[in-house]
């Protein structure tokens, strides 16, 4: 081995010219899986092609109609298999209850080629008529389940053992937490007590969970009706309502059980002729609807912005569900700040003794020491511990602790949700410093970011850090403490990359930190005369990866071209030529496996990659998504970004990475959704790594990623009223906290169409269809997946109209809670991820897909269908008081030309960037007082800032844009503009109702729609 050093003052220099290290064989328990579509032992089937003519198919458990394949997307070839199980342990799964039950298991998003649909004619012209018929999941028996832990957890003290065989539904006098049973004199509280309950937490963000309702509060009865001098309430044994004995204590009459849940929401089935009806959007925005349940269970149901159902109302029966032709789903955002979140500190988590449930508000109280699970319904004991509540320091009392009466819940975990010790929080950062790189400027920004947010890292005593640089060769940072300065470890031979001294590349950060400050500050300066233009992303990643795999962590990478050298070099397969074609978009699928196995290794040693991409040219997004998408990783992409051609992307960046660096982070988590017996999981949408059938492996989980996942009815529930779907998501805080964050959600069981159709949300099942049509476009083609969203609103308002509504009558009817859903269909189909016919960067179009499937649904949203204001007569009527500042609330306004004025100004929100249009006769006051400036002709072309004007307009205009703006963890870019401006175009590509050359209007959209249903 070779060392040469040079000294400049600053920083010490040692290339290292020879290598001969040789790598082990690598410890990542990841393994080749067997082939696409054949995992878990289920025997795959074809999908759903919407293009097939009409035929009945057998009901059963099924994808959705639209014919998507129970795959993601994002890689060709063979998938990577789940980790192995220890010795002796099975699969993790749901126990068998009363005999071997079914499973539909999921499938990761890996892509799979899978079986191919035939090729479908694009839209426009109009896609054929859909059809309506279903395929049936085989499944197989799958063995007991194991607690979904790192180390099973042992019975908690004081606690019999469990039975031999699952306890049987309960058949005597039953009560639940909300109206217990009256008890005998309870013992006194012991005088000490091992579990703390902190109230709840302040955090980031503005919003909170549902709060429960305080002890004492009157239960009530179903949908609102009473029967005199009687109290209702629901106990969820099996969905039946049992008599309790007590006084003022009685039965819900069959008749109101049976009741529709049509009768307690016409505003929903309100029917709405969409070729007649055109202003359909609410002033404000969309409200989630709320699940049809006793007054009771709602008020501590889970908050929609956490766990939502694109159904409020699930189907009895898979046949049932068949019919309807709406997708089952859920999304979720399961890390969200929460401005409020009850934590507990117990030696006792208490939690099913056969499911695993943790203890939730829907569960039954037998009586003060039973409790029935309300997903597999089986009989639990009451730990000691747990008759005592930390909040009223009252004993006896169990149905009034804080875990059952907070559908969103965190446990701070004991040793028994330990494999290792916690790991600390590490951060290494790499970093692209090739001549491309340089003319950016990136690097001064992210320096001095660093630099002022260095002591905001989440984190504690122990945290590390470390950086590595790359162009051509690798160049490593020794920090170690004790040097004068940092050195510079350069290995040139990127083929059989090493570590030069692994000891001392990532520090202590508390140990090493004016090191670490020296280093950024000299960074910028460093690689200013280079002329290096080659980019060794590959071997940079690789010695990143043996850098962290000892203790896990967090990567965070910065990429400023297309890697070009050594391991996992791409070349450039966009055409420009084709931006604009009408014809199917090729390349949307990586070009080499590299950079999903080396995640799939990252996510076996607990690292995340997170991506940031800053570049005007192509980077093949595609491929280096990977890194990220299968790491449980983020992708940042800032196209055209320059430090002095491109301000407003500068500002965005700086932003962005501000709350990168200070956000709360998990470690080494892992997360697991249930739901009642006879519902069953088939596929996850999202970034992550499906460990097993229903565990995600999430090396680093933020309060910024959103999850969602398909669903299916494998046994029908006649039997039961209510069904729950419970997230349980364990992770180890930045201060080295195990803890479980839990999430319950509880929504009724109907059995007829109206009710499903009454319960239906329309932004989430838009949400789970664009996840969907990513996976499609990928594993078959964008066509396909545009054809399928469209068959999709076709589906849906056939089956309301020829299976609800009792009078047919003209026109294209809907009812009032899907009024929106053909709009928001368009809206997807003019999205920058589906669109064509209109030019479109490949890395774009990709980066759309990403955020569609990572995005949380009310972020999501906004990119699909955005949200457009008139603010030059903003006022303060209506207007809300949010900390002293008055925030005015204008209309939302139909996405449609007819609505703009060249003498207003207008404000377009769409998630990730906004525009403010400024019309030639605009009114001089606003032009005066909230821009500015003199005159229409004296608005600058690159105006991204609003000046801070004294004036009222200003301060209004002002208010108004930041409350959006901190409605939404990322930062988004606003551009003023002129007819004149180049943003223009961008502009007027938004307004989605109107009518381009390549894409249908709003109203031609329905007339396409009333035509294909009419057939």
């Amino acid at each position: 081995m070779k060392l040469t050093c040079s000294f400049d003052g600053t920083l010490t220099y040692i290339l290292i010219s020879v290598i001969y290290w040789s790598p082990g064989p690598s410890q990542n328990p990841v393994a080749i899986q067997q082939l696409p579509g054949v995992s878990y032992g289920m025997t795959h089937q074809p999908p759903y092609n919407p293009m097939q003519a009409k035929a009945p198919v057998a009901p059963g458990p099924g994808l959705y109609h639209s014919g998507y394949p129970p795959v993601s997307s994002y890689q060709p070839g063979p998938q990577l298999a789940s980790y192995s199980t220890p010795p002796g342990q099975p699969l993790l799964t749901r126990p068998q209850i009363a005999g071997p039950p079914l499973h539909t298991p999921p499938q990761s998003a890996s892509p799979s080629p899978g079986p191919r649909m035939p090729l479908a004619q694009a839209t426009p012209p109009p896609p054929a008529v859909s059809s309506s018929s279903y395929y049936s999941n085989l499944q197989q028996p799958q063995p007991n389940a194991q607690p979904w832990q790192y180390n099973p957890v042992p019975a908690p003290m004081g606690t019999p053992p469990p039975p031999n065989s699952m306890s049987s539904p309960p058949r005597g006098p039953v009560a639940n937490h909300l109206n217990p049973p009256s008890s005998s004199t309870a013992p006194p509280p012991p005088p000490s007590s091992s579990t703390a309950y902190s109230l709840p937490q302040q955090a980031y963000g503005s919003h909170s969970v549902t709060q429960p309702p305080g002890p004492g509060i009157p239960p009530t009865s179903l949908h609102g009706y009473n029967q005199p001098g009687r109290n209702m309430f629901n106990i969820l044994a099996r969905g039946r309502y049992c008599q309790i004995h007590g006084p003022g204590q009685a039965q819900l009459s069959p008749s109101l059980a049976a009741l529709s849940l049509q009768s307690s929401s016409p505003e929903a089935l309100r029917v709405v002729n969409l070729l007649q009806d055109r202003n359909l959007l609410p002033p404000t925005s969309v409200p989630a609807p709320t699940p049809c349940l006793p007054h009771d269970l709602q008020k501590v149901n889970c908050s929609p912005e956490v766990f939502r159902c694109t159904l409020t109302s699930i189907p009895q029966t898979q046949s049932l569900l068949n019919k309807a032709k709406m997708p089952l789903g859920l999304l979720l955002h399961p890390f969200k700040d929460l401005s409020q979140l009850p934590v507990v500190t117990s030696s006792t988590i208490v939690r099913c003794r056969s499911c695993r449930t943790y203890i939730n508000p829907f569960v039954s109280f037998l009586d003060q020491r039973k409790w029935t699970c309300n997903l597999c319904y089986r009989v639990n004991d009451v730990p000691e511990e747990f008759m005592y509540n930390p909040v009223s320091r009252s004993y006896g009392e169990p149905h009034k602790r804080p875990e059952v009466q907070n559908a969103t819940i965190e446990f701070i975990a004991s040793s028994e949700y330990m494999l290792r010790p916690p790991q600390p929080a590490v951060y290494l950062f790499i970093l692209d410093v090739s001549h491309n790189a340089v003319e950016t400027g990136y690097l001064n920004v992210f320096c001095q970011s660093l630099l002022d947010n260095i002591n905001a890292l989440p984190g504690d005593s122990r945290t590390k850090i470390g950086f590595i640089t790359f162009d051509s060769t690798i160049h490593f940072y020794n920090l170690q403490e004790g040097l004068s300065q940092p050195q510079m470890l350069i290995v040139s031979d990127i083929e059989d990359i090493f570590l030069p001294t692994p000891d001392s590349l990532l520090v202590n950060l508390n140990e090493c930190k004016e090191l670490v400050q020296d280093l950024l500050k000299s960074l910028p300066t460093l690689f200013e005369k280079t002329m290096e233009t080659q980019s060794a992303l590959g071997s940079a990643l690789q010695a990143a990866f043996k850098l962290l795999s000892p203790t896990g962590g967090r990567m965070s990478v910065f990429q400023t071209q297309l890697p070009n050298l050594g391991v996992g070099a791409l070349q450039s397969r966009e055409d420009p030529n084709q931006r604009a074609s009408a014809k199917d978009i090729q390349h949307l699928s990586p070009a080499t496996d590299f950079y999903k196995k080396l995640a799939l290794d990252c996510s076996g040693q607990h690292i995340a990659v997170d991506l940031f991409l800053l570049s005007s040219r192509y980077c093949d997004l595609a491929s280096l998504g990977c890194i990220s998408r299968y790491s449980a990783g983020s992708v940042h992409y800032y196209p055209s970004y320059h430090q002095q051609h491109n301000p407003a992307q500068v500002e965005r960046f700086q932003k962005d990475l501000k709350r990168y660096l200070t956000r709360k982070i998990g470690f080494e988590a892992v997360m697991r959704i249930r739901c009642t017996k006879g519902l069953s999981i088939h596929t996850f949408h999202g970034n992550f790594f499906v460990r097993s059938t229903d565990l995600l492996s999430l090396p680093n989980v933020n309060p910024d990623a959103g999850f969602a996942v398909q669903m299916s009815i494998e046994e029908n529930l006649n039997d039961m009223q209510v069904v729950s779907f419970q997230a349980a998501l364990l992770y180890t805080s930045s201060k080295g906290e195990r803890r479980i964050r839990v999430h319950t959600l509880c929504l009724p069981v109907v059995n007829s169409l109206s009710d499903i159709f009454a319960g239906a949300d329309m932004q989430a099942m838009t949400g789970l269809l664009a996840c969907m049509a990513v996976d499609r476009s990928v594993s078959a083609s964008l066509s396909d997946a545009r054809d399928a969203l469209t068959n999709a609103a076709i589906d849906s308002l056939s089956s309301y109209r020829h299976s609800v509504l009792t009078i047919q009558q003209p026109g294209l009817l809907s009812p009032a809670c899907l009024r929106l859903f053909p709009l928001y269909v368009l809206a997807l189909l003019k999205q920058k991820a589906f669109r064509t016919g209109t030019s479109t960067r490949l890395d774009e179009r990709v980066f759309a897909m990403c955020q569609l499937k990572y995005q949380p649904l009310a972020y999501a949203m906004l990119m699909i269908h955005p949200a457009l204001y008139r603010i030059d007569d903003l006022t303060d009527e209506g207007a809300l008081n949010i900390n002293d500042r008055t925030i005015p609330q204008p209309r939302v306004l139909q996405l449609s030309a007819e609505n703009l004025s060249t003498e207003a100004a207008f404000l377009m929100d769409a998630g990730t960037v906004m525009y403010l249009r400024v019309g030639k006769n605009c009114n001089p006051i606003f032009l005066n007082q909230v821009l500015g400036v003199p005159s229409y002709a004296a608005v600058p072309d690159n105006l991204y800032l609003l000046p801070e004007l004294d004036t009222a307009e200003s301060q209004r205009t002002r208010a108004f844009i930041g409350w959006l703006k901190d409605q939404r963890p990322f930062f988004p870019t606003l551009h003023v503009i002129r007819d004149e401006s180049q943003l223009k175009p961008s502009f007027m590509q938004n307004l989605i109702e109107d009518r381009t050359e390549s894409a249908l209007s709003y109203y031609e959209f329905l007339l396409h729609l009333q035509q294909q249903i009419s057939k």
